[in-house]
């Protein structure tokens, strides 16, 4: 079966200070998207579309995917905040719309069950093997079930500063939630909390987080229009508010229409939510690649 894997990288990186998405982690000057496309390829996917803003097509181009040499197929899609459903427009509104928006935009460019990702963070090789496993088994216009590749809180903290997780609630290896928090930290007792109306609560070390990496079938599209619908009908004249995918998703449980699988990883995450995180994620790949797990030099 052929598979698409989205790649979410319109993202401004605001408090990494830049494109993060396009900054180098090997002596080759590839990225970690190199490394997400690299495993994803050989895990069989077949296509990578990224959703990315027009600005900055031509740089993301010539530092990205001129490497890949047509060893895959490449579609781009443009995250454009005027790119909306039926007659809503929004002038003033200058940052993306959100996840949901990033996966909306690429409709009429994935026709086969497909894998959704960040740009900006590592997800190992293991979890694009069991993805594309259990995408494999679905059937693309099934809408009831999908998937999603599930992280111990404790392995996707940043020693940087405070991150957002979806923290999920599971029953029986399926979704039953996903609320987003914010101000995650671990504390100097090891102690994980978050940071809600100044009040701190703790978070279990084993909590499963989401780190948007998805499975789900083309047939989803309708139902993230009929969000997304519903979201700007109170949220268009907002500058700041964002359509994220976890909602669509929750709506999906909640109305009993989809279930979706946590598929967990022995993959290890990290990421670049910080400047100082780039040499972490860098020392990482050094062990990946001494390993054995990758070559020097992705592309070639």
């Amino acid at each position: 079966m052929s598979l698409t894997l989205l790649v979410m990288a319109a993202g401004m990186g605001s408090r990494f200070g830049g494109l993060k998405q396009l900054s180098p982690i090997n002596s080759f000057k590839e990225t970690i998207i190199d490394y997400s496309v690299f495993d994803a390829k050989r895990a069989g996917f077949s296509k990578v579309v990224f959703v990315i803003r027009k600005e900055f097509e031509k740089e993301f181009k010539k530092q990205v995917t001129t490497k890949f040499n047509n060893q895959i197929d490449v579609d781009f899609v443009f995250q454009d905040t005027q790119n909306l459903p039926l007659d809503f427009t929004s002038s003033k509104r200058t940052k993306p719309w959100g996840t949901g928006h990033a996966i909306w935009s690429a409709r009429n460019v994935i026709t086969t069950n497909f894998a959704v990702i960040n740009a900006d963070d590592f997800y190992g090789s293991d979890s694009f093997i069991i993805m594309a496993k259990y995408l494999s088994s679905l059937k693309k216009e099934d809408l009831s079930k999908q998937c999603m590749v599930g992280y111990r809180i404790e392995n996707t903290l940043s020693t940087n500063g405070s991150v957002s997780r979806g923290i999920c609630e599971v029953d029986n290896n399926n979704l039953t939630s996903i609320t987003e928090r914010t101000n995650i930290i671990k504390k100097e007792d090891h102690t994980i909390v978050y940071l809600e109306n100044n009040t701190e609560t703790v978070l279990k070390s084993n909590e499963i987080a989401s780190m948007n990496m998805f499975g789900l079938t083309p047939a989803i599209f309708s139902s993230f229009e009929e969000d997304f619908i519903s979201f700007l009908r109170e949220n268009i004249h907002e500058l700041k508010s964002e359509f994220y995918l976890p909602f669509v998703l929750n709506n999906l449980v909640v109305k009993s229409k989809s279930s979706v699988k946590i598929l967990p990883t022995s993959s290890k995450w990290f990421g670049m939510t910080y400047k100082e995180d780039k040499e972490v994620v860098e020392n990482n790949i050094k062990k990946l690649t001494s390993s054995g797990e990758y070559p020097k030099q992705l592309w070639n």
